[in-house]
């Protein structure tokens, strides 16, 4: 029979009480003196209501620079890392795990898009595995972007990796369960898998490499703590564009993470570059179109002008990269066929019939995102349900653009936020266990 939502797992040694989780999503906390509250205020909710496992977005392992979106939050500190422990303990008291997922931006990071940060920091230099491949040059040529690219030497990974390593090593101490990798979405970890970024011509042009390396540091630092990672398959990159990782690339960096101690592994599809392809769905058109946020993209993108290319842009992907449920399972059955170790899916998964579906054929955790922004506590209403019961989120990405500009990850649709309204008037984010002290 295969295992139920409800059934406990074991993630490298480590019990987590169910197969439902909260994947990684932008807090937009920063590192303020409000940070860890506002992490706390994000994350706990998913908790109280029985999510089996929390996953704290991506936060980044070096500093200055390095972030793909504003307000990212640094974990380079001890200091700082060490009052995270507030917010470890918060979810612990339920019953919940928590997991930090680690990430450093390279190509991807603001000073590369963010027009107004480079402007304010005219020298950083982003973290690259090798030169920029020639279409990030071209849409550079075209004032899209903007690179000053520091090709790291085979030293300076060594050293990369040591980050995270001494980064992992102070969240265990302040009381994370598990060290998530951040091996998608085109950060510094996919960069140095991708064959599209990675033209090195020393040991790391073997991207695997670099998540060994980085798997041994954190082993020497922390010692058994359960260790996991996204693992990219880049099958939605727009014709034309590479070379790219297929999914057989991606079942061969499956088996050779899992020779090097990985734990768990979370396959995810998606591109060589930062495209709707990470969030399939609508075309956000209220959140171009909200008032409030249109000072904030100029500044971010360069200009009203700009603002409107990219406007555009996103609207033309709308239509190749349309909502697709539960995309990423296909990937997950193929990795999960090749090793032993759990296998997490993620990625439009929607209903509890959904979940039913996939657990034990395509996976063995199940984990929701976006609709989190607009059902923090979501797990409530999925655990335990019928398999008609669905996620309020429609999936049209207008929580995901004021991002640029700093926001918050909330829901703003107001069609959506209605029928949030009339379930939690109706009691359906009420826990069996009543811990209902905090409010969403």
């Amino acid at each position: 029979m295969p295992p139920s939502l409800e059934t406990p797992i074991d993630i490298g040694g480590h019990t987590v009480k169910n197969r439902l989780y909260r994947a990684p999503l932008l807090e937009c906390a920063g590192n303020g003196p409000d940070a860890v509250e506002t992490l706390i205020a994000d994350l706990e909710p998913a908790a109280v209501s029985g999510a089996g496992l929390v996953c704290q977005g991506a936060t980044i392992v070096r500093s200055p620079g390095g972030c793909a979106a504003p307000n990212m939050t640094y974990v380079d500190d001890p200091a700082f890392v060490e009052t995270l422990s507030a917010l470890t303990e918060a979810i612990h008291s339920h019953g919940a795990a928590i997991a930090i997922q680690l990430e450093a931006g390279g190509l991807r990071s603001m000073e590369t898009w963010h027009r107004s940060y480079r402007t304010a920091n005219p020298g950083l230099q982003q973290c690259a595995v090798s030169q920029p491949p020639w279409p990030l040059r071209l849409l550079e040529r075209f004032g899209v972007l903007s690179y000053n690219p520091h090709v790291l030497s085979t030293e300076e990974v060594y050293e990369l990796a040591a980050d995270f390593g001494r980064s992992a090593a102070w969240a265990t101490d302040a009381g994370y369960d598990i060290i998530h990798l951040a091996g998608a979405n085109m950060g510094i970890i996919q960069q140095f898998l991708s064959p599209f970024y990675n033209q090195r011509r020393d040991e790391f042009s073997d991207g695997v490499r670099f998540l060994e390396v980085i798997a041994d540091e954190i082993r020497q630092r922390c010692g058994n703590v359960p260790l996991m990672t996204k693992i990219p398959a880049e099958t939605a990159t727009p014709p034309g564009v590479g070379p790219h990782l297929s999914v057989s690339d991606a079942l061969e960096i499956a088996d050779r993470l899992e020779q090097a101690g990985f734990d768990a592994l979370v396959p995810v599809s998606g591109s060589v570059v930062w495209d709707m392809s990470i969030i399939k769905g609508e075309y956000p058109g209220w959140a171009w179109a909200d008032d409030q946020f249109t000072d904030g993209y100029a500044e971010a993108f360069g200009g009203p002008l700009r603002r409107r290319l990219l406007r555009f842009g996103n609207w033309l992907e709308s239509f190749y990269y349309d909502f697709e449920p539960a995309w990423n399972s296909g990937l997950s059955r193929a990795v999960g066929k090749r090793v032993d170790i759990p296998v997490l899916a993620e990625g439009g998964i929607r209903t509890r019939g959904q979940i039913d579906k996939l657990l034990g054929s395509n996976c063995e955790m199940v984990g929701l995102g976006r609709p989190f922004y607009a059902e923090p506590r979501l797990p409530a209403r999925l655990l335990d349900a019928d398999p008609e019961t669905a996620v309020v989120c429609e999936n049209c990405n207008n929580c995901t653009v004021p991002q640029a500009t700093g926001a918050a990850g909330v829901c703003r649709t107001p069609s959506v936020l209605r029928e949030a309204g009339r379930l939690r008037k109706a009691g359906a984010y009420e826990t069996a266990s009543g811990d209902n002290s905090r409010v969403d």
